[in-house]
């Protein structure tokens, strides 16, 4: 099921890599990452491998808070066209941000290397076959709820734990179908179900995310926990994403999702050659 030109494997030997999003939505929470046309995405994706992208994240279906479902002869018209065109120019690693096998089985056959699932297969069982059948890799995101109505009102008692134990319910999914362990990331899912300290939290204690033994990926990229932080609305949450970044990038992440790729690059540049500093 691979095509040696792009195998469906992600190198993390050297971390953080970094992952740019392409929304190809006409709703997204960001204007400025939506790509409604094929052609606007692909010129989005070409200026993102410019900027030293490692990965490319394509979704059809926004999951701001309040956002509507998407169904899936939509999701397909937005999504697969542009991976298409973006694999016939570039052997790019490709995500495919979806919680539904059929688009999961289509975007891959497309030329997708990894399925970036944000219901950590609770919305769609037969997610994981597909991830099995292509052994590729599975990002496993954790939210409550629907994006429709996750944030009415999440609640926690034990932050950290609970999105543990739900993720590792989603490992237990994944493995259950056939999914290699060595396959599976990831994501706490900032601002998916979370209140303001639980977002927060979540950027201080990662290490013990990363304890669980399976690699990271972050997305915080100019989210509201930021603008409620700094006041500023989302057109100007770039340096509030960039320190979030780090913050994630010390405390373990190996991917950082975001729509700003060349300063999150320069970033993360900095904490590479500081913390590879000798004595």
């Amino acid at each position: 099921m691979q095509d040696q030109e792009h195998p469906r494997l992600l190198d993390l030997s050297a971390p953080p890599l970094i992952m740019g999003i392409i929304n190809a939505t006409p709703d997204s929470f960001f204007p400025d990452s939506r790509a409604a046309a094929t052609e606007e995405g692909l010129l989005r994706a070409r200026r993102m491998i410019d900027e030293g992208a490692d990965i490319l994240d394509i979704g059809g279906e926004s999951s701001r808070p309040g956002s509507d479902y998407v169904g899936a002869e939509e999701e397909l018209a937005r999504v697969i066209p542009l991976i298409q065109a973006i694999r016939r120019e570039s052997h790019i690693a490709i995500s495919v941000d979806t919680r539904k096998a059929v688009v999961a089985r289509a975007a891959l056959e497309a030329g997708a290397d990894v399925i970036n699932d944000i219901s950590a297969l609770t919305d769609d069982p037969d997610l994981a076959p597909v991830a099995a059948e292509f052994d590729c890799m599975l990002i496993l995101m954790h939210k409550r709820g629907t994006p429709k109505e996750m944030q009415e009102s999440p609640s926690y008692e034990d932050t950290l734990q609970e999105i543990i134990d739900e993720l590792e319910e989603g490992v237990e999914r994944a493995l259950a179908a056939g999914v290699k362990r060595t396959r599976i990331l990831l994501d706490p899912g900032i601002g998916f179900g979370k209140r303001h300290g639980d977002n927060l939290r979540i950027l201080k204690y990662l290490p013990r995310l990363r304890e669980r033994g399976f690699p990271l990926l972050i997305g915080h990229s100019r989210k509201s926990f930021i603008g409620r932080i700094t006041g500023r609305d989302v057109e100007d949450r770039l340096p509030g994403s960039l320190a979030a970044g780090i913050m994630a990038q010390i405390g373990g992440a190996d991917i950082l999702r975001v729509h700003d790729v060349a300063a999150t690059r320069d970033a993360a540049s900095v904490v590479v050659a500081v913390q590879g500093a000798d004595a």
